[in-house]
C-alpha cells in the first residue's frame, strides 16, 4: 500500500506526475511547465489549494525547474509550501532518445524510494490513516450526476468549475482531483441542486 500524503503536490509533466502516482497515494497537479506564467486561473487554483491543505513543489533539479519553482514561491503563499528536492544522478529517462541538457535524470527517472525520501526530508505529512471525514468523489459518481458521458455534460462542469473558481481548461481527471480538495460528495450535490434552480 502506497503512503498517503495530506499536501497536493505540484509537478512539471504527465510523467513526473506518472513517476509520483506510483510512489504515494496524493493529489498530484501539473503545472505544464512554463505554461503556468501565463495561466491566472490555474495559479488561483493553486494559492487556494496551498491555503487549505499545503502545497509540494517537486520540480526537476535543472534550471527549467529552478524557475518554475521560484515564479511560484513569488506568486503563492510562502507559508503553506514545501519545496522537494531531487538529487543529482546522471543518467537519461527510458523514454527519451539523449540525456537532458544538464545530463541529469528528472523527477520521472527516480526510483520509489528516492521519491519517498524527498517528500521526507521536505517535510511532507505522511497520514496513517484514511480520511473517513467525507465521501469522496469517484468517476462514478460524476457518471451519476450528468458530469461525464451525457449530452450536456461538459456544459455542466463548466457551471461546477466556475462556481468553485477551478481552471476551465482543467481534464476530467484533473477536476475530479480538484473537486475532492474543494468539497465533498454531499457539497457536489448541492452545488449541482443550486445551479439547477
Amino acid at each position: 500500500m502506497k503512503p498517503r500524503i495530506r499536501e497536493a503536490i505540484l509537478v512539471e509533466g504527465r510523467y513526473d506526475k506518472n513517476t509520483l502516482s506510483q510512489a504515494v497515494d496524493a493529489v498530484i497537479l501539473e503545472s505544464s511547465g512554463f505554461g503556468i506564467f501565463h495561466d491566472r486561473e490555474k495559479i488561483d487554483f493553486l494559492r487556494r489549494v496551498a491555503k487549505q491543505r499545503g502545497l509540494i513543489i517537486f520540480t526537476d533539479s535543472d534550471g527549467a525547474g529552478f524557475v518554475i519553482r521560484n515564479r511560484l514561491k513569488s506568486v503563492l503563499p510562502r507559508e503553506k509550501l514545501l519545496h522537494a528536492y531531487i538529487p543529482d544522478v546522471a543518467g537519461k529517462e527510458r523514454r527519451k532518445q539523449k540525456p537532458s541538457k544538464a545530463g541529469l535524470l528528472g523527477v520521472e527517472g527516480m526510483p520509489p524510494e528516492v521519491i519517498l525520501d524527498c517528500l521526507r526530508r521536505c517535510g511532507a505529512h505522511f497520514l496513517e490513516e484514511p480520511e473517513t471525514n467525507c465521501a469522496s468523489i469517484t468517476r462514478q459518481d460524476l457518471f451519476r450526476l450528468g458530469l461525464m458521458g451525457g449530452a450536456n455534460s461538459g456544459s455542466l462542469r463548466n457551471q461546477v468549475k466556475k462556481r468553485l473558481g477551478l481552471p476551465a481548461q482543467l481534464g476530467t481527471s484533473g477536476f475530479l482531483d480538484a473537486l475532492n480538495l474543494m468539497t465533498d460528495l454531499s457539497g457536489l450535490e448541492q452545488i449541482l441542486e443550486e445551479e439547477s434552480e
